[in-house]
This record gives C-alpha cells, structure tokens and sequence, in this order.
C-alpha cells in the first residue's frame, strides 16, 4: 500500500513537472517570435517575417496540449491547495504566452508591409523596444520555471519601463507624421507594430503575477503602475515637436 502510494505522488509529480515542460517551451517558442520579428523588420527580410507569421501555429498547439493536460489533472487528480494552483496558473499563463505569440506574429506581419515603403528614422526606436519586452518576458518564465516570486515582482515591475519606451516611439512617431505626411503609411505600421510589444509586456507582467500566486497563495500587494501616456498626447494636444 506504501509503494502505491509513492507510484501515485510520483506520477503526480511528473505531470506537473510535464504541465511546466510544456509552458516553458510555449514561452521560449513565443519569445524566438518576438526576436526573430524585430530581426526581420529591421534587416526587411520579408521571407523570414512570413515564416514567424506560419510558426505561430506551434504555440497554439501548445496551448491546446496544455488546456487538454490541466482538464486530466483536474478531473483525475482533483488537485488541492498549492497543486490547484499549480495547474490553475499553468493554464492561465499558457492563454497568456499563445497571446503573446499572436503579437510577435502580428508584428512580423507588419514588418512585411513596412517593407513595402521607404524607411523612416523611427524603425531604429524599435530594437530597444522590442529587447525590453524580451528580456522581461525571459525573465518571468524563468522565475515560472523556479518558482521565484521576487524574481517575478522585479521583471513584473520593468514593465513601467517599457510603457514608458513606448510613450516616447509613439511620441516621435506622430511627430514624423505631422512634420512630413509622406512617412505616414511607414509610421502607422511602426505604430503597430509598437503597440504589439507593448501589449506583449502586458502579458509578460500578467505571467509574473501568476507566478507570485503560485508561490503565496495571494495577488501581488501592490497595483501595477502603467506609464503609457499615449492617450493624455492625443487628448490634451500636446505639442509633439517640443
């Protein structure tokens, strides 16, 4: 009866440790997107910008193995405790990785129509941008792996830093328009493109938060703070070109 019981907490286990494989490689596929989408809007390389679009299917597929994994556990293990939020979590950050794999495609599909029209200054704004949404992403599906909540709060906390990056493209990319309208088919797409990485850093910090529930038990004790002040530009008819 002993052994039994061991065979069925270590086959548990394993499930989990299966339910954490599969998210990690959900968030490593969705982070390659992101980078190789920068990549090609940057070298516009068209051809590879549509195979990041065509890739995009492998993170749904995943997201689908994981939602089908969370419904077994569920139904068969009838987790309590630490391990109902374990596998609540998990199928709440897959939604949020296939979201942002949907992003970095959608930026890849920008890119192609970029490089359709003559290139503007503010396409070099964009690398810094798309690294921070990157290297914050990186860092909460590592805290994920390590079940690490401080390490979880700090890459949740950068996103400020990244609302902040695209307050300042969306500032120069109006300002472009409004000082030469021939950039305006070029600058709107950088606006999408833009916005994308920015919801992506969105996502990123709803994973982060997600991890620190896994480890507590509670949300995070402080609000997320947002530093994009793209609307108050276009209420308040802020003079861009200052």
């Amino acid at each position: 009866m002993h052994q039994t019981s061991e065979h069925i907490v270590k086959s548990y286990d394993e499930e989990l440790d299966r339910l954490t494989g599969e998210i990690l490689r959900m968030g490593d596929l969705a982070l390659n997107e992101l980078e190789a989408a920068i990549n090609a809007a940057m070298e516009r390389d068209s051809e590879t910008a549509q195979s990041i679009v065509d890739s995009d299917q492998e993170v749904d597929k995943l997201e689908l193995e994981v939602s089908h994994d969370v419904i077994r556990l569920l139904a068969l293990r009838q987790p309590m405790a630490g391990d109902l939020r374990e596998v609540l979590a998990a199928l709440r950050i897959a939604s949020d990785i296939e979201r942002i794999g949907d992003y970095a495609a959608n930026v890849a599909k920008r890119a192609i129509a970029l490089n359709r029209v003559e290139r503007v200054r503010p396409v070099f704004s964009l690398p810094r941008l798309g690294k921070l949404a990157g290297d914050i992403l990186g860092e909460v599906l590592l805290a994920y792996r390590d079940r690490d909540a401080d390490r979880a709060l700090l890459a949740w906390a950068r996103d400020e830093e990244l609302d902040g990056l695209y307050t300042g493209m969306f500032r120069e990319l109006l300002t472009y328009m409004m000082e030469d309208p021939r950039t305006i088919t070029a600058c709107t797409h950088l606006l999408f493109m833009a916005k994308n990485i920015e919801r992506i850093g969105d996502h990123a910090t709803n994973i982060a938060e997600n991890v620190y529930f896994i480890v507590h038990g509670h949300r995070m004790p402080q609000a997320r703070r947002k530093a994009d002040r793209t609307d108050s530009l276009l209420a308040s008819g802020t003079q861009l070109s200052n």
